[in-house]
């Protein structure tokens, strides 16, 4: 098991650790909860795909009109949580967001399977829904309207970037003496380190 002593950079870390949730996580090792707020300071939270990782920050898709994106037009601040149960480990990423470009966009829609695709222009994302035939009629329309392969990335869909000023590690120790680890994004880019207590 990694232990986080050793290492300098968070990035180098957190992609030992998410190598290691990747063999032992039964289920999407790349879950995270993305916490956002409202305009007016209310907190909301729910669960994303990390879907990008680099020394620029954590990359995550979602469709620009739903309701994290809103918060995020509005107030593009953002914190991640990583918890990997069977390790008994968490981590905690705080920072700013910044759009990702479009190309980076179109090049990850690419990958996505064809129905994920046309579910993309189908869903009006966060909005209300009268029943699941409207959704059902919605797909449909969508799927005539490209009968091809090809589905081009609507302009309403793309990607986000936390961009990390803290960066928090944790394992589970026993009698909840629990190890944490925290970096801190300096001026130069580059980072420091402490251990806070558990």
């Amino acid at each position: 098991m990694t232990e986080p002593t050793p290492h300098a950079d968070p990035y180098a870390l957190f992609t030992a650790w998410l190598a290691e949730a990747e063999a032992a996580e039964p289920n999407d090792p790349n879950a995270m909860c993305l916490a956002t707020s409202t305009p007016d300071g209310f907190p909301s939270a729910r669960m994303v795909l990390l879907k990008g990782l680099d020394p620029r920050g954590f990359v995550f898709f979602t469709n620009h009109g739903s309701r994290k994106g809103e918060q995020l037009f509005a107030n593009p601040r953002a914190a991640l949580n990583f918890h990997w149960k069977t390790l008994r480990r968490v981590v905690r990423v705080e920072g700013e967001v910044e759009q990702v470009s479009a190309a980076e966009s179109d090049e990850y829609y690419a990958t996505r399977p064809r129905l994920s695709r046309i579910g993309a222009w189908a869903s009006r994302q966060s909005t209300h829904l009268e029943s699941r035939a409207e959704l059902e009629a919605a797909v449909a329309a969508a799927e005539a309207r490209f009968p091809d392969a090809e589905v081009p990335r609507p302009p309403h869909w793309g990607g986000f970037r936390v961009l990390p000023r803290r960066i928090e590690f944790w394992r589970d120790m026993p009698f909840r003496l629990h190890d944490r680890r925290v970096f801190h994004l300096q001026a130069d880019g580059g980072w420091t380190s402490e251990t806070l207590y558990p």
